[in-house]
């Protein structure tokens, strides 16, 4: 499998001066823990996390270093601490350059990239523009999906029918498909996620089944915590 099979297409993004606080709402709302800062033309610029919006200040609760601490290290971080504490837009506070993947990265190679980086997730780009996201939750998905003794890749039929899952979920049943990890393997569906009520797992199991190609189906989808995404 690669990318492209577990990768969650609609992807939540900022511009580089989307403000902080509103940064914070939509981790919130979506309950995801990072997002993709992009130009207008889907170039991803970087990266910002719940980590980077942590070291910001508010209401006077910045850390406070020791005296000798600060004439040890003077100079050394505080202008770059500042601006992480301090910054109030996506630019002045993302990671910048991140590594990212195309859709063609085998499952492997991205688990690899992950762990020799120390990060949880990596954009998948097309022709240098934003095309999706693939985090750790996302590989392992799709590890489970791929037996070491049946290490079936992915056909064009199995991508065809979980583009054709997605369109008619986001579409038609009223369910945010950001929220949602669908995965395909000669047939078999893997859905994961976030829904807010049965009648959203419902609607997604019965857009999955009515897809043609479908032969069985894993719902996996999960309750949201009475609150988020309500604002």
């Amino acid at each position: 499998m690669h990318a492209v099979d577990v990768m969650t297409p609609k992807v939540i993004t900022v511009s580089p001066e989307t403000d902080v606080r509103e940064i914070a709402r939509l981790l919130l709302e979506h309950n995801i823990s990072a997002l993709p800062v992009v130009e207008d033309d889907g170039k991803v610029l970087g990266i910002v996390s719940e980590g980077d919006l942590m070291r910001r200040v508010e209401n006077g609760t910045e850390r406070r270093k020791s005296w000798w601490l600060k004439s040890i290290f003077a100079g050394a971080n505080n202008a770059s601490e500042y601006i992480k504490s301090h910054a109030r837009k996506a630019h002045e506070i993302m990671t910048p350059n991140p590594i990212t993947i195309g859709e063609d990265e085998p499952l492997n190679r991205v688990a690899k990239l992950l762990e020799k980086h120390h990060i949880k997730r990596v954009p998948v780009v097309r022709d240098g523009k934003l095309v999706g996201i693939v985090s750790r939750a996302n590989l392992l998905r799709g590890f489970s999906m791929t037996a070491p003794d049946a290490a079936t890749p992915a056909t064009t039929d199995d991508r065809e029918i979980r583009d054709a899952i997605l369109e008619e979920i986001e579409e038609n049943t009223g369910v945010w498909v950001d929220r949602i990890n669908v995965i395909v393997t000669e047939g078999v569906v893997q859905v994961w996620g976030l829904v807010e009520s049965q009648e959203e797992k419902m609607a997604v199991q019965v857009a999955v089944e009515n897809t043609p190609g479908v032969k069985s189906v894993e719902n996996n989808l999960g309750m949201l915590p009475r609150g988020v995404g309500h604002f």
